[in-house]
Formats: structure tokens, C-alpha cells, sequence
């Protein structure tokens, strides 16, 4: 039996860029994806939108179609960022669409930056959970929210594995889980209010006839969404 080969999240992406549509392709997607769309509002006009992580852009066409006038896209893949600049081609001069490379923790804007970060299924590529959590703190203006999804750290304990298909090989991208409890504890050291956690299953009409995966998945969350609100001192400060 062959290993999959374990990749680091730059080398990861710069191989699977070429492949990756700018929406959710795949059961555990399609189940992030309703969750965390149920989590933002349904009209973003007159909103600035960061998506952290940004891939090949599914949020941030997401934000646009619900009215943001201001979307900014990060992501640490070049290819990737080359994919999401053609997905959002036709939104210029329609929205104000940026494009920027950089990674968690260290994201190229300014403090207070914009009303709503997204980050989906991103954070598990980061070994530190509270370093990112600051950061998307620091971006996202007081009051405002922050949605974040992960892979379910049941999917970890169960060694599923976040994998892909490049040149005919199988390769998978580094995950670190993230607890609940960890989550609890960044966000109250930091200021996050936990507004709403949603852990959501895949739905069996997702799964194309014939296909090879764990039942166990069915039966088990496969991913876990939050929606953060940043306060604007931390819970206990004076």
C-alpha cells in the first residue's frame, strides 16, 4: 500500500491550483459551505469583506453576489491567487475586488479593515490557533463578525486525511485540529464573543453513486463553523 505523501499548505496548493474550482466540490465542502453561508447576512451592501485564505475565490463571489462593495482576497498560493483573479474578471469596475498574497498570522491589512472576515477551512493549515485568531481580530473592526470553519476534529481523530489528485498522484495538505476547547479559550483571551457554533453532517445526496469513502462519515460532524463577534476589550478587562 502506498503512503500519501503530506505536504506543507504552499507546496499543497501551488499543485493543486491547477484543479481547484472557485466553489465547494466535494461532500465535506458542501456541508461547510451551507453552514457558514447560513451565518452571513443576506445583503453585504456598503460592507468590506476580507477572505482569509481565499483560495480561488467561492467567498469572496459569495460576498459580492450578496452586495459587498468592497471585497479583499489573501492567500499564501500565487496559483491560487492567479485562479481567483480570472473567477473574479468580470466583478471589475463593479465592486472594488482586491487581490493580495500573504498567510495567517501575519495578513497584509490594516488594523480595522474591514466589517466581516471570512476563513473557511483554512485554519487548520495553521499549527497555532490563537497567533491566527488575533490576527483575524486585528483586521475585523470592533462589533464586527468573523466566520471561521475547520475540518472537524473528528475527521482527524478518525485519520481522514484532506487529500487531492495532481498529475494522476494523491497527495494531502498538512492539517493541524483545533479543539473546542482550545477555540474557548483563544477567544476569550482575545476579545472574541462565540456567537454561534454550527457542526454540520454531510448529506447523503452529495455523495456520487459508487464513491469510496469512510460510512463513518455519515453518521459524525465534518466540520466545525463559528461565528465571532470582536468586542471591543477583551472579556474581563477594565
Amino acid at each position: 500500500m502506498s503512503v500519501t505523501p503530506i505536504l506543507e499548505p504552499a507546496a499543497a496548493y501551488a499543485l493543486w491550483a491547477a484543479n481547484y474550482p472557485a466553489h465547494a466540490h466535494n461532500p465535506v465542502m458542501r456541508a461547510e459551505e451551507r453552514a457558514l453561508l447560513g451565518l452571513i447576512p443576506d445583503r453585504l451592501e456598503g460592507r468590506a469583506v476580507l477572505d482569509a485564505g481565499c483560495g480561488s475565490g467561492r467567498y469572496m463571489l459569495h460576498a459580492l453576489h450578496r452586495g459587498a462593495s468592497h471585497v479583499t482576497g489573501v492567500d499564501l498560493a500565487p496559483a491560487m491567487l492567479e485562479r481567483a483573479a480570472a473567477e473574479l474578471a468580470s466583478w471589475q469596475g463593479r465592486a472594488a475586488v482586491e487581490l493580495k498574497q500573504g498567510q495567517l498570522p501575519q495578513l497584509p491589512l490594516p488594523d480595522a479593515a474591514v466589517d466581516l472576515t471570512i476563513c473557511g477551512l483554512v485554519i487548520g493549515h495553521v499549527r497555532q490557533l490563537a497567533p491566527a485568531l488575533a490576527e483575524l481580530r486585528r483586521v475585523t473592526r470592533p462589533g464586527g463578525s468573523i466566520l471561521i470553519s475547520d475540518v472537524h476534529p473528528t475527521g482527524h481523530a478518525l485519520g481522514w486525511l484532506r487529500d487531492f489528485k495532481a498529475d494522476g498522484r494523491r497527495y494531502a495538505v498538512e492539517h493541524t485540529p483545533h479543539l473546542y476547547s482550545h477555540w474557548h479559550a483563544a477567544c476569550v483571551a482575545l476579545g472574541l464573543s462565540i456567537e454561534r457554533v454550527v457542526e454540520p453532517m454531510l448529506d447523503p445526496a452529495d455523495i456520487p453513486t459508487g464513491a469510496h469513502f469512510d460510512p463513518v462519515a455519515l453518521d459524525v460532524p465534518v466540520a466545525l463553523v463559528f461565528r465571532l463577534r470582536r468586542l471591543s476589550k477583551p472579556e474581563g478587562a477594565i
